[in-house]
């Protein structure tokens, strides 16, 4: 019970907040319809996990436009029996669904540090998709084909992900920082046939030349059946394709001259066709590509949406994101509800903070999605945000990523309001969607996730596979029960071993989510420990060591091994920060100057935000019989946790290396992790 020591109440609704909830008219609706009688949240949870049918009452609650109904929920998997095909015989498109309204009303509002404000409603946003799909199809997309895209927050982003999924071709994205190893990596495995790029990036106060990365990426995917690259107009210097001396190579307004005057049509397809490939952290190599149906990515992004935010018409959203994290995904969801979405690409500390702040304000922003990092900075900076702005639209702020600790949990409470609604959440890139969030008809408890999510059946497991959730200890994330955004499959994997080993080999047919968790038995709320394998989670940008790995094969002449993990020790680090710990070959010194050399590599050739936090030498590396670096023992105890050497480990005597390293000063964790 260590972890609940303080468990101080934050928050708890009021009768009108719980009367005007979505979740509250889901409840009324269910139990009309079945004549039953759920009394509240955890009662309704229990019912959306019993059987099959809530998930044709979320289908029918939220209204998913089709041209074929479901003739039942679900039948066998076709490549593994832990992941059902969903709602056989339904035919749906994913962007019909999103395109939820045609009229003037605001969709799309993108901004950046420039301060310049691009509104576009729902009527323009209609347009532009079929622009962009007829010009597609008239270069030859179809469906089941790859679209992929280098590109900034933006309409054109949004715009480019719907056009390809009106088709049924399949849309991937990366952020523009993401070097391009990582973005090969990536995409030589999908092999896209188009792909889109801006050729310059604004970060920062700072205007960044992209056409040497784009440059490689393009000439490195044509061997990989690409054969078109659109490039993006800049917005600040102009850089076009005359820049680029590459086969095939349009500016999109090249591109789009191929758009006839077709209408918009949407593809009717399976519920299960894929519409997006997202990315694993490439932990134990390359980046594993998530294939995500289109119906699955609908339905639960949808529910998410609706009865986490309560989500209507007209509300707005404003989730801080790139185009490379789950989340983008996860947002476009509200312009399903009706709801407009903000698209900022830049720092939200340039050129202050105190500006971006008030943007959100003045926005009239009624859902804003951060991190724990960017309230640590606010905190950090002593801003007192209503000092800054009234913030009187805004309603609730997710808080996602990294784990939101009592004490910043509390501060930000404090900091915007009683009465904002402030939450925290947990899912994956792995199901695009959230395992455990939030109900607004429950209190909420500082450091806490209110609730496992609607239909997910969450369970604690110890390592033989027993529930022990209700006793307060702490043990594996599981989803026990499968739901519809399970990933269709990896791209490549045609037999499903890799699907399987990576989650369901622990525990044969049960989901392991790779997160260390703890139930809270009094409350109910759960908290996220971090990650139960070697996944690297600084601030909520996940990656995997075999990255950064990667990225100093040219320092083998004088390295001879690396070990790269996460630490996040109880009451000091508020955030997972990243470790290198470096073996010099015989005859080599560790310096200074190495170590920035080293962190130059990992910024250039993946981003700033895989460069570690600390950068250090150790005297040998710990690995087990099979040949195998050992993290996680690693990563438990830098992080705090005494771990005893077991008969698989074949240099057990190097463990006892890494206690001193529980020592590190936060400071300096801090200053290197912001160069």
């Amino acid at each position: 019970m260590q972890y609940f020591a303080h468990s101080q109440l934050l928050w708890a609704p009021s009768e009108s907040t719980k009367a005007r909830s979505c979740e509250e008219e889901f409840r009324q609706f269910v139990n009309r319809r079945h004549g039953l009688n759920i009394a509240g949240f955890h009662d309704l949870h229990t019912y959306s996990v019993s059987d099959n049918t809530f998930w044709i009452d979320l289908w029918d609650y939220l209204e998913i436009k089709c041209s074929v109904p479901p003739s039942k929920v679900l039948e066998p998997g076709r490549l593994l029996e832990e992941i059902p095909t969903w709602f056989p015989g339904a035919r749906l498109n994913y962007a019909e669904n999103i395109l939820s309204r045609d009229d003037d009303a605001i969709a799309c509002t993108e901004s950046n540090e420039l301060g310049t404000v691009i509104h576009c409603n729902y009527r323009q946003l209609r347009e532009h998709v079929r622009v962009m799909a007829a010009a597609m199809v008239a270069n030859g997309l179809k469906a089941g084909d790859r679209v992929a895209a280098i590109v900034t927050n933006s309409i054109t982003a949004v715009v480019l992900a719907l056009a390809t999924t009106s088709i049924g071709a399949i849309f991937s994205s990366t952020a523009i920082d993401i070097g391009a190893s990582a973005i090969l990596d990536r995409y030589c495995q999908i092999e896209p046939k188009f792909i889109f790029s801006e050729t310059e990036a604004f970060y920062a106060g700072k205007t960044i030349d992209l056409i040497p990365k784009v440059t490689r990426i393009i000439r490195d995917l044509s061997i990989h059946g690409l054969e078109k690259a659109i490039l993006l107009p800049g917005g600040i210097s102009g850089l076009s394709k005359t820049s680029v001396s590459c086969l095939n190579t349009l500016t999109l307004s090249e591109f789009l001259e191929c758009a006839d005057d077709r209408p918009l049509t949407f593809e009717q397809l399976p519920f299960e066709h894929p519409a997006f490939i997202l990315y694993s952290s490439g932990t134990s190599g390359k980046p594993k590509c998530l294939v995500h149906s289109a119906g699955g990515v609908l339905l639960q992004t949808k529910k998410d949406i609706k009865f986490g935010l309560s989500c209507r018409q007209g509300d707005t959203y404003f989730q801080y994101t790139s185009t490379g994290w789950m989340m983008w995904t996860f947002m476009l969801a509200t312009l399903s509800c009706g709801g407009r979405i903000i698209l900022y690409e830049g720092s939200p500390f340039h050129p202050t903070l105190g500006r971006f702040l008030r943007f959100i304000d003045e926005q009239k922003v009624d859902f804003f999605g951060t991190s724990p990092r960017f309230l640590s900075e606010v905190q950090s900076q002593g801003i007192e945000p209503l000092a800054i702005a009234p913030f009187q639209s805004l309603r609730i702020i997710v808080s996602g990523g990294a784990v939101l600790t009592p004490a910043l949990h509390t501060w930000t409470q404090s900091a915007f309001g009683d009465d904002k609604y402030i939450y925290s959440a947990s899912g994956g890139t792995d199901i695009c969607a959230t395992l455990v969030s939030c109900s607004p008809s429950i209190p909420v408890y500082a450091g806490e996730i209110q609730a496992k999510s609607l239909g997910m059946k969450i369970e604690i497991y110890d390592y033989s596979g027993n529930n022990i959730e209700d006793t307060g200890t702490p043990g594996e994330l599981v989803c026990t029960r499968p739901h519809p955004s399970l990933p269709v499959c990896f791209w490549g994997d045609r037999t499903g071993a890799k699907l399987r080993a990576a989650y369901f080999d622990l525990y044969p047919g049960v989901w392991r989510q790779g997160d260390f968790a703890v139930v809270n038995p009094r409350t109910r709320g759960l908290i996220i420990l971090g990650r139960s394998d070697g996944v690297l989670n600084p601030s909520g940008i996940r990656f995997g060591s075999a990255e950064v790995y990667n990225m100093l094969e040219s320092f083998s002449s004088s390295i001879e091994d690396t070990l790269c993990v996460g630490q996040r020790r109880p009451d000091v680090d508020w955030d997972e920060r990243v470790l290198l710990f470096v073996k010099m070959r015989k005859g080599y010194r560790f310096t200074n100057q190495l170590a920035e050399e080293i962190k130059a590599a990992i910024r250039s050739g993946l981003s700033r935000r895989h460069v570690p936090a600390w950068i250090g030498e150790v005297q040998d590396i710990p690995y087990t019989v099979n040949g195998k670096k050992i993290e996680i023992a690693v990563k438990q105890i830098v992080s705090g946790i005494d771990v005893q050497p077991t008969a698989t480990i074949a240099n057990p005597e190097s463990l006892a290396l890494y206690h001193k390293f529980r020592n590190l000063q936060h400071s300096q964790g801090r200053v290197m992790a912001r160069l």
